[in-house]
């Protein structure tokens, strides 16, 4: 018996079919003569198509295996890359040390960094401050939505993060993290569907942020936010998550890239 493959039996099908329309005498409808091959052909042709495209293959396939596996990978990435930058810091800080006890100019200029290091974020900070956790709806167990909300409104959004950190940078914060990373005022804070993309790294929520300063300042500049006033008013109606709690609080150092990558000139 001669074997033939998915595409080429189509093709073979399709020549039968419109070969044998081909020889039948003319009727009294003439459009169907000529509509019926035509749609054999797209038919034969999207079939013909299709398999090729598969090669032997599902078209459907779930990716998400592979999507999940591909952020595992790119997360091992920057916690190796993180890891090697570490060291490479820990030699140069140890080596400019060195330096610094027979060169004056060296340790003078060391001296000097190391009086900024706290005002720029390089130095862990301990005192009084605010802490506020944002949250998702939780998830019902036959998977309905509320009245008239979307998947979209049952989850905490970039736009939410960042109105909490701007409510707290304008209350007058002197250091804050985002889920335990230090942040800086120049740090980009971006949302990939409901996880949050900080520093390279991705965090799922609950998204905790802490700001070190007068706690009734804080508390103010996150009651005067609008943005921050607009997701409270649906905490209770979607049931999202917001915590907002005054105590003693521990912001770790900055431990992201130094390096810049633009700059202007004041005017």
């Amino acid at each position: 018996m001669e074997y033939t493959s998915g595409a080429a039996s189509w093709q073979k099908a399709l020549r039968r079919a419109v070969a044998a329309l081909l020889r039948r005498p003319q009727q009294r409808r003439p459009g169907w003569s000529v509509g019926v091959p035509l749609i054999a052909l797209a038919a034969g042709l999207l079939f013909t198509t299709t398999a090729t495209t598969a090669g032997g293959t599902a078209l459907r396939e779930d990716r998400r295996p592979q999507l999940a596996q591909l952020i595992d990978d790119r997360r091992q990435q920057v916690a190796d890359s993180e890891a090697r930058a570490a060291e490479l810091r820990a030699r140069i800080e140890g080596q400019t040390a060195a330096l610094a006890g027979s060169d004056q100019p060296i340790a003078t200029q060391r001296d000097r960094a190391a009086g900024l290091r706290e005002a720029a974020g390089f130095t862990a900070l301990t005192g009084t401050g605010v802490t506020v956790e944002l949250d998702d709806a939780p998830q019902r167990g036959d998977g309905s939505l509320p009245d008239g909300a979307s998947a979209d409104d049952l989850v905490v959004h970039q736009g939410d993060v960042q109105a909490v950190v701007n409510a707290l940078w304008a209350g007058g914060a002197e250091a804050m993290s985002i889920m335990n990373v230090r942040v800086l005022t120049t740090s980009a804070v971006r949302c990939v569907g409901n996880t949050l993309l900080l520093h390279g790294r991705v965090y799922s929520p609950p998204f905790k942020i802490v700001a070190i300063g007068d706690p009734a300042a804080l508390q103010r500049a996150l009651a005067d936010s609008e943005g921050v006033r607009l997701f409270k008013e649906v905490v209770d109606h979607y049931q999202l998550g917001y915590r907002e709690t005054v105590s003693t609080v521990t912001v770790p150092a900055f431990e992201g890239s130094t390096a810049l990558r633009s700059a202007q000139v004041p005017e």
